[in-house]
């Protein structure tokens, strides 16, 4: 029996399998609303036999956008736009889930297709805020560091976007820790190089992005899970590293966190990543077996066989897959016949099972 597709359950939540949608960010946002095209994204995704879909990097605030296309959450307008979205990811069996991020430095840029530079604010940019004056990489601005005062406001910008998750139908939220946006910006010796009590110490570091995790665990209900993802290295000497991955991964555990979705990267752009097939499932195993709590394998996993030894092996709980659903939206059900899984398909489509 494929491990692959059996439920897991996470607080009152049962995913039908463990193949979960990672998110992934479209640019394609009008003032960060949502349009036609995420119903159809992640819409066929849920079609297509994944048991979670988690829509993009969802910015709590105007300027936590990467760029002017990104998705938004910060008023009930946006909340409504994606209200449909939610709804129909529901209806196709799947589990409704949304990442809340701030992007920090890296944000006001321009979309990948355009090239990905910063976007100035006479070209409909804004200034980057960060827990410290240090840019991102040569050629960007120099982002704002954050007072006290700013610091409180971001814990409650994510609290209310994930109650206006909650209000439109999503089961799940993703908390958005890594690849170098804000909250990884404060976790990270790298970017963070405050003297007050957010920087200096791994205690002083992991403040910000703990009192997120608390602020929106006790305004999430209890029998919904969430998630955090982070990036358990920078690839960089005197970075952010798998130790102190582990250490904070246990203090989510205390919070109630329910599953750490272990990526890497992302805050260094000079460091050298050793990409290769499923490089960063170590990752998610050190966290589960060393921290004790589940988590999700992301990073180049193609292949079914693959995705199968990964949780069948216990090196994870899920995997997250990304570009892989882009080439392939209903990879799923096409696993499951590799795999031998008896899976439902949208009766929709039945005349085309083999």
């Amino acid at each position: 029996m494929s491990k692959l597709f059996s439920p897991l359950r996470l607080r009152e939540t049962t995913f039908r399998n463990r193949i979960f949608v990672s998110p992934m960010c479209q640019y394609s946002c009008v003032d960060g609303l949502a349009t036609r095209w995420h119903l159809v994204h992640l819409g066929s995704r849920a079609v297509g036999g994944a048991a979670a879909v988690l829509a993009e990097a969802s910015a709590v605030c105007p300027e936590g956008r990467i760029s002017p296309g990104d998705l938004g959450l910060w008023s009930d307008a946006h909340a409504e736009a994606l209200a449909e979205t939610a709804a129909f990811v529901r209806e196709q069996g799947a589990v409704p889930g949304i990442q809340l991020a701030h992007a920090g430095r890296k944000a006001s840029t321009a979309a990948p297709w355009d090239g990905g530079a910063p976007v100035p604010k006479e070209a409909g940019g804004w200034e980057p805020v960060a827990p410290s004056a240090v840019a991102f990489a040569p050629g960007h601005p120099t982002p704002r560091a954050l007072d006290a005062a700013e610091i409180d406001a971001v814990v409650a910008y994510f609290v209310a976007a994930a109650r206006r998750a909650l209000a439109i139908g999503f089961e799940l939220v993703e908390l958005h820790m890594a690849h170098g946006y804000l909250l990884h910006e404060f976790l990270s010796p790298l970017s963070n190089q405050r003297d007050d009590d957010y920087g200096g110490s791994f205690a002083n570091r992991t403040r910000l992005p703990l009192r997120v995790a608390r602020a929106v665990r006790e305004a999430w209900p209890a029998r919904l899970p969430l998630f955090v993802r982070l990036s358990a290295t920078d690839w960089v000497e005197g970075g952010w590293d798998l130790a102190q991955t582990i250490e904070l991964a246990k203090a989510f555990r205390g919070l109630g966190v329910d599953l750490v979705d272990c990526s890497s990267g992302g805050l260094a752009p000079h460091a050298t990543v050793p990409a290769g097939p499923g490089f960063q499932v170590p990752f998610a195993e050190a966290v589960r077996l060393e921290a004790g709590i589940p988590t999700g394998a992301v990073g180049l996993i193609t292949q079914p066989k693959q995705a199968e030894e990964i949780v069948a092996t216990g090196r994870a709980d899920a995997v997250l897959l990304a570009r892989e659903l882009l080439r392939h939206p209903y990879w799923p059900l096409h696993a499951a016949e590799v795999l031998g899984a008896d899976i439902d398909w949208p009766k929709q489509y039945l005349r085309a099972r083999r």
